[in-house]
């Protein structure tokens, strides 16, 4: 069949002059392809620290903003085109992913692709506990693993100019 990436942005958040909605959403839908996933519809919200904070408190009951929020969804429907899982929501903070790729010494570009596998990975059932990327320590979970395994397969992948 095929996958579906539906992409919003939050009400009055000025959208920075890289973004390009048909580029992100051919990357994301590389990436469920990569990953051997068919069938899925995952919506993916563009906003800023201010409003991913909220839903971080409203959510996880922390107080602070963060890069990215994913929320399984996991139900099916039908229609004309056929059956598809529902697999959920990502929430990605564009004001937070200049401050990652500074943490860890990467491009934006890199940042930005890392994020959205991050996001589909957690949608699709993977979870890496209190283990997160750190500057120079290779991930020994198989979530992140996996997520810097699938990276430099598209390395070649430009979402961000810099």
């Amino acid at each position: 069949m095929a996958n579906r990436i539906l992409i919003s942005v939050q009400e009055d958040f000025a959208l920075p002059e890289w973004f390009d909605e048909q580029k992100i959403q051919a990357y994301a839908l590389s990436v469920l392809e990569k990953l051997d996933y068919d069938g899925e519809e995952i919506s993916v919200l563009f906003c800023n620290d201010e409003y991913i904070q909220e839903l971080n408190k409203n959510y996880r009951d922390i107080d602070s903003p963060t890069d990215i929020l994913s929320f399984e969804n996991g139900e099916k429907y039908t229609d004309e085109e056929g059956e598809w899982l529902q697999a959920g929501d990502i929430a990605i903070s564009l004001e937070t992913l200049p401050k990652n790729a500074e943490y860890f010494g990467v491009k934006q570009n890199e940042e930005f692709k890392r994020l959205l596998i991050h996001g589909i990975l957690h949608l699709n059932g993977y979870d890496h506990g209190e283990e997160h990327i750190e500057p120079g320590v290779a991930p020994t979970d198989e979530m992140l693993v996996l997520q810097e395994k699938i990276l430099p397969e598209f390395e070649n992948v430009v979402l961000i100019e810099a």
